[in-house]
């Protein structure tokens, strides 16, 4: 019994009880302008007022702004679940006011029937109440029994007009999200523009961790191994490091901060200070940079590079430095002063990257591929590639081969 009540009594179904008559007082307005009332039977006014008001509906629907009208009422009144299901833009094509003139056609009809329903209903459910001969309709009943069994008709009769207002309420609901909704183009336009911001932010997230969480994990390292030391020669070393380290992750944030500012701002091109060098990011031939700083750290490293005297392309050698950057920092951070291994070789066509180093004799939280190998993975399955990462012979080693052209 709940179930069957509570639409009945919810304000939103006389929300959309008031958008329905909206429609049928557009439609009474016309009427009384043209044909008219006054000696015409109802057949006769439906016949003629019907193809004005449709004339009407379709010429207005050529006002962009109409559509952008008729989606804030709707809004406001039919309640949708999401306000993004029925959009308030104006009309940007004939396309939309096609649709924008099926719905108001459709309005119009529909609240036609729900006005005339509210004002012959609750007439008819009172003459069954009160009259001997009741009409009905517009149709006499015959006395006799009726006032008995009247009284148990009438309230039936107002049930039943309430319930017709909640599914014509349900149905205009639906026509709005069908009609006044973005088109399939505009949602198929929506979901690429969220997967775009999607990947951004992934790409955003990646860099942060990957340059940050390196320049945290030498800086941590190195200021430990200076309180433990206590050479001021050793400590004076460590802070070079740590501020060398540190101007680094600075330039990387200023880099990846750049993505997030508006044209115009310092990493437009047209800016004074701006351009390609704000958003250029480090590659393979930063490696040896890397390398000094993680023997700084106090963590031998032996690196192989055997590129093309040409280059990597672009793409692979910042995402192939980005890659052995989080090698070593997972090295140092798991297994600090144990030797680093470091082997970036082209061969067969692809990239080989590979980075090891022993298992720490005091492991510490175990490696369960966070958000670092994890963002290694993705970067060489977008590559086109593979990624393994796992302990093999007393060693860590992560493993990542990309080819060099994609689809090879």
């Amino acid at each position: 019994m709940p179930r069957i009540l509570a639409p009945l009594l919810s304000a939103v179904t006389y929300a959309r009880w008031l958008h329905l008559l909206i429609g049928w007082i557009f439609a009474g307005v016309v009427l009384m302008i043209y044909p008219g009332i006054e000696g015409r039977g109802p057949g006769e006014v439906l016949v003629r007022a019907l193809p004005v008001d449709v004339a009407l509906l379709g010429l207005s629907a050529l006002v962009p702004a109409m559509r952008r009208a008729e989606g804030v009422q709707a809004r406001l009144l039919l309640v949708p679940e999401r306000e993004q299901d029925i959009a308030v833009e104006p009309a940007r094509g004939w396309a939309d006011r096609r649709r924008t003139a099926a719905w108001l056609i459709g309005r119009f009809a529909l609240g036609g029937v729900v006005g005339v329903a509210s004002v012959l209903g609750p007439a008819a459910a009172f003459d069954l109440a009160v009259r001997p001969e009741p009409v009905v309709f517009g149709v006499r009943v015959p006395g006799g029994d009726v006032p008995r069994w009247g009284l148990l008709l009438s309230p039936l009769l107002l049930f039943g007009l309430g319930w017709l207002v909640v599914w014509a309420g349900r149905l205009q609901l639906a026509m709005a999200i069908r009609l006044l909704g973005p088109s399939p183009a505009d949602r198929l336009a929506a979901a690429e523009l969220r997967a775009e911001r999607l990947l951004e932010r992934n790409l955003l997230a990646r860099e942060l961790h990957d340059s940050i969480g390196h320049a945290l994990t030498v800086t941590v390292l190195q200021a430990g191994a200076a309180r433990e030391v206590g050479d001021p020669a050793f400590s004076a070393r460590a802070l070079e490091v740590i501020e060398e380290t540190g101007r680094r992750a600075m330039d990387d944030l200023e880099r990846t901060l750049a993505l997030l500012r508006e044209p115009g701002g310092p990493g437009d091109p047209n800016e004074p200070g701006g351009g390609e060098d704000a958003r250029e990011r480090p590659g393979i031939d930063r490696l040896p940079a890397l390398f000094e700083t993680a023997r700084a750290a106090g963590s031998p490293v032996e690196a192989r590079i055997d590129v093309p005297s040409e280059g990597l392309p672009g793409v692979l050698s910042r995402e192939g430095y980005r890659i052995v950057q989080e090698g070593v920092t997972n090295a140092l951070k798991y297994a600090p002063g144990e030797p680093i291994s470091v082997r970036v070789v082209v061969r067969d066509g692809r990239l080989e990257l590979r980075c090891a180093n022993p298992l720490s004799p005091h492991p510490g939280a175990p490696r369960r591929g966070g958000k670092g190998l994890r963002g290694i993975r993705e970067r060489a399955v977008l590559l086109g590639g593979e990624a393994t990462a796992g302990a093999e012979a007393g060693k860590w080693v992560l493993a990542v081969r990309v080819p060099l052209r994609l689809g090879a």
